[in-house]
């Protein structure tokens, strides 16, 4: 598995996927300016993924976070700040209608956002693959025993040289148990 705390991601001007011990994210390629975070979606990927969910059922903002979080094992979840702004676009474009009004108003989609859809049904398809393999990745590995046992360690270290008595034989001692931990993680 290769892990990466930042830098740059490889390969691609538009982007790869970077794991870090404790997440898995998705960063700028070499033209993108290495390193920064991008979004899951651009703005009309993200139209097509939640088209697409509304094509399937209606549905309302909080039921389209939600479910895209649900997918993704928690590892995205698009923000109100997004998702509404972008529900009125596709209202704009013709593509949804609202089906109900209230305090949450559900949208469906139209006959118009149907056939958007199957034009670009591979696109589509990609998207949704894309969110399936983050959700794959979060379930595969749960890191809260990496992030319990990794704070044990920290509290463990605080509370043994918070002593007054700490020699530097002490500090080598824990820094050669620690290296010796991290060499049989490297050997998994």
């Amino acid at each position: 598995m290769f892990f990466a705390y930042g830098g740059r991601g490889c390969g691609s001007r538009h982007g790869s996927w970077r794991r870090g011990p404790f997440e898995v994210r998705w960063e700028m390629g070499h033209r993108g300016g290495g390193g920064r975070r991008r979004r899951m979606f651009d703005g009309e990927e993200l139209r097509l993924v939640l088209l697409k969910l509304i094509a399937d059922q209606p549905r309302h903002g909080y039921d389209l976070i939600r479910d895209i979080e649900e997918r993704t094992g928690g590892a995205y979840a698009p923000s109100a700040g997004v998702i509404y702004p972008t529900l009125t676009m596709l209202d704009d474009m013709g593509l949804i209608e609202a089906v109900s009004e209230g305090s949450r108003k559900e949208f469906a989609a139209t006959q118009a956002g149907r056939a958007h859809l199957a034009e670009r049904e591979d696109e589509v398809a990609a998207l949704f693959e894309r969110l399936d393999a983050l959700g794959e990745e979060r379930a595969r590995v749960d890191r809260a025993p990496i992030r319990r046992a990794t704070a044990n360690l920290f509290s463990a270290l605080q509370h043994r040289l918070s002593r007054g008595d700490v020699t530097a034989d002490m500090l080598h001692d824990a820094a050669a148990i620690i290296d010796e931990a991290a060499q049989k993680i490297e050997r998994l």
